[in-house]
């Protein structure tokens, strides 16, 4: 085991796979994951990185297990009891080996995978799958600090999103969320969950859901913060940084966020996809 972060092998370089850029530690387990058995009851969390992927499992893993292992939420990390279905480090249980252990029905399990290098066994199950999109310049922002302590991965966030709303049309158990839709209203949009999975929870336990997965309840937490995850160098920057809508205005400059929105009009062609980037 690595005791610190200097004791961690060097950032692993990006290459090219599939038309998609990764490193090593999300592929050299392809095999494995891609012949992953899903379950029919499997709930597949699958964002962009830093778009709300926590937020989401959090919230999901309160709304199944809060009540009735409330243990679990003391004592065991979100790293494990949502596994990232792809990771495979040397240090640590690969995604796929921590998602074969898990217990639980559902089985939580979160990926950052772009629609295509999803295992088929989740389409072959009929899994449902809770995708949430982050606009792309609080996403890029975000992922910019998760870079300096970490690696950024998985391919163009155009291509991501996109591809995600295209199988939500033709794929009824996809339910497609937006972070500023969650930021504006958490409650609502745990009400649309709750009706995409065929739950009804009562008034009192919506309420103590929505109080745990607060962002600075959350950032707090260390089951959920991801401060136990040896890769994170948190002395760089903090994995749960600040959850708002609209901090990109305080990186941007003028001329930057005149480049971006004409980059933006030029990739974003599907005018059914619209996001928010301030509320």
């Amino acid at each position: 085991m690595f005791n610190t972060w200097m004791d961690l092998p060097p950032r692993p370089e990006l290459f090219d796979f599939h038309g998609i850029s990764m490193t090593h530690c999300f592929t050299d387990n392809w095999e494995n994951i891609q012949n992953f058995q899903a379950k029919q009851d499997d709930i597949l969390i699958a964002t962009y990185p830093k778009a709300g992927t926590t937020w989401v499992s959090y919230m999901l893993d309160l709304l199944y297990f809060g009540q009735t292992f409330p243990e679990r939420q003391i004592s065991t990390s979100i790293y494990q009891t949502v596994p990232f279905l792809e990771i495979n480090v040397p240090f640590m249980d690969s995604g796929v080996v921590l998602a074969n252990k898990l217990d639980t029905s559902p089985r939580l399990i979160k990926t950052h995978f772009p629609v295509q290098f999803v295992p088929k066994s989740f389409w072959e199950q009929n899994c449902r799958v809770v995708y949430v999109a982050r606009n792309a310049k609080d996403n890029v922002v975000s992922f910019f600090h998760f870079d300096r302590m970490n690696k950024v991965v998985f391919g163009s966030w155009y291509d991501h999103v996109n591809g995600w709303w295209k199988k939500k049309q033709t794929h009824s158990k996809v339910h497609y969320m937006f972070y500023e839709d969650l930021i504006e209203d958490a409650g609502q949009e745990l009400d649309k969950l709750c009706h995409f999975l065929d739950m009804s929870p009562s008034v009192e336990t919506k309420t103590w859901i929505l109080d745990r997965a607060q962002f600075h309840n959350m950032k707090n937490n260390t089951m959920v913060n991801h401060s136990v995850v040896p890769v994170m160098d948190f002395e760089i920057s903090h994995f749960m940084r600040k959850g708002k809508v609209g901090d990109w205005k305080n990186h941007f400059t003028v001329a930057q966020n005149e480049m971006f929105d004409e980059d933006y009009k030029m990739k974003m062609t599907d005018s059914t996809l619209q996001f928010r980037t301030e509320i």
